[in-house]
């Protein structure tokens, strides 16, 4: 499963993605933003291990970011829920840092949204960013998510509590 954005593609992951996952994530400034099942440092045997755990998944809902040279620069993923969320994935992402502020996230997140709509039956995305994170929820507003609300003082990164903020993206009607 491809999606093709203007300047990268979103596809499934491949054992080879193993090494330019591994440089691409292993940077502070990426998982200072991220849950912390994201580690810090990112070593090669994480990058294996995430390469493994989705290499051969169906439905791809957990796609690698790759380059023109098919290098991996980030990743994005629906995780589906249960019980009553079962339709309704929370989005995750991320980027190497020499490509934030280019407008890729965005995009990704446009891709991955409508593919999730019409490929998948989702009927609404949610998508989480943390209250230090506002180059996040720039991401999530480019691409049409709402923001729902505010859980003040609800999550703990880094030994700092913060603000979490919700965002949804509805289904197309």
């Amino acid at each position: 499963m491809e999606l093709k954005g203007s300047t990268f593609l979103l596809r499934g992951w491949c054992l080879t993605d193993a090494e330019s996952l591994q440089r691409s994530a292993d940077n502070k400034n990426v998982s200072d933003f991220l849950m912390d099942r994201f580690p810090c440092p990112f070593t090669m045997a994480d990058a294996e291990t995430w390469v493994k755990r989705w290499e051969h998944q169906y439905p791809v809902i957990n796609f690698a970011i790759v380059d023109s040279n098919n290098v991996v620069i980030g990743g994005i993923g629906l995780e589906f829920r249960a019980d009553i969320y079962c339709k309704t994935p929370l989005l995750g992402y991320w980027l190497a840092q020499p490509f934030w502020g280019k407008g890729i996230m965005s995009s990704a997140v446009a891709l991955i949204s409508h593919y999730a709509f019409n490929k998948l039956g989702a009927i609404c995305i949610t998508a989480y960013a943390l209250s230090n994170n506002p180059a996040s929820m720039r991401v999530l507003e480019k691409a049409g998510f709402i923001r729902q609300g505010v859980i003040n003082k609800s999550v703990i990164k880094n030994n700092q509590v913060l603000d979490e903020h919700i965002f949804a993206l509805q289904a197309p009607e």
